[in-house]
């Protein structure tokens, strides 16, 4: 919202001033001309956007507890710290855990449930994908992205309805940079070719440690390890569980549309939909017992019945 603040503060003063005096006129040169809005401290911005729950971790707890924690709460990492000190040492996020939980393939416990096929699953927007068109305005996609809780929309082909591509929160960097003379004018299609001048050769320290530069880039504004605008990440129903985890760890991507025959999105599926399927029971409506910690407590002679394990014995 910040963000739009600025666009319409700055296509408010573009209308007032001639081209040739504007130049590469962007965010930041905006924010000195309107100390209101630059000058704004952080405490104040953090009390308009404390809206995720902060629940940490310490080293000595384990898997199930964070799987619990991105289970039953829209968390994008857990934070870990010491237990002494409250110091912050680190986070773990959603796709590290995807990918430890991918090191399991092969087992039974774990192939009992990805070998599945995402039909077989409930996800929370498989029948609902939140679009905007590839000739609507970077304004209008803007107001779309801001409403999405998904923090992604899919840009479709307005004749076709195929994908096309998808905005997500982390791409915003590219209108810092460099804001356009007329950001009302810039079309969504023309915004997700943009970043062809801005991606760089990969980091030669990518290899060394790519698990924490992942997990670090997630919680950058300018992710880039995030797929390409242009290049949306997709699945079909008929394809495996395990088939979207990889397709997802593949492409370092924290969501993929649900497509038809068509290429045409259908739904959307998240990090968050594929962990909640190996959490601990009764966390969420849509388990309903094809979990992992389910299938074992059964292998163990237990159940789950109303929030309660019962043994069978």
């Amino acid at each position: 919202m910040l963000l739009m603040k600025i666009f319409e503060e700055c296509g408010n003063r573009r209308r007032n001033t001639r081209a040739e005096e504007i130049g590469n006129y962007g965010v930041f040169d905006m924010l000195e001309q309107h100390p209101h809005i630059g000058q704004t401290k952080i405490g104040e911005l953090a009390k308009s956007f404390l809206w995720n729950s902060y629940f940490p971790v310490h080293l000595d707890e384990t898997l199930f507890h964070v799987l619990l924690l991105l289970s039953k709460h829209r968390l994008q990492v857990v934070p870990v710290i010491e237990r002494t000190s409250s110091k912050l040492i680190g986070f773990i996020s959603q796709h590290g855990v995807l990918l430890l939980l991918l090191q399991s393939s092969g087992l039974d416990w774990f192939d009992s449930i990805a070998d599945k096929l995402l039909s077989e699953f409930r996800f929370g927007n498989e029948e609902h994908v939140v679009h905007v068109y590839g000739d609507q305005s970077m304004t209008e996609a803007l107001h779309v992205l801001w409403k999405s809780q998904n923090g992604a929309v899919a840009v479709t082909d307005r004749k076709s309805k195929r994908v096309i591509g998808s905005i997500r929160k982390c791409d915003i960097y590219l209108l810092l940079e460099n804001l356009p003379r007329n950001i009302k004018s810039l079309s969504v299609e023309e915004f997700i070719h943009m970043e062809n001048d801005h991606k760089t050769g990969s980091d030669p320290t990518i290899e060394r440690d790519i698990g924490a530069l992942l997990s670090a880039g997630f919680l950058r504004l300018k992710n880039n390890f995030a797929p390409r605008m242009d290049s949306p990440v997709t699945n079909k129903k008929t394809e495996t569980l395990k088939q979207a985890m990889r397709n997802m760890a593949d492409t370092k991507s924290s969501f993929s549309f649900l497509v038809d025959e068509s290429n045409q999105a259908t739904g959307m599926l998240t990090l968050r939909d594929m962990i909640i399927h190996f959490a601990p029971p009764c966390i969420d409506s849509s388990i309903h017992g094809c979990g992992f910690f389910e299938s074992a407590l059964e292998q163990t002679g237990c159940h789950v019945k109303n929030g309660t394990i019962i043994s069978d014995n």
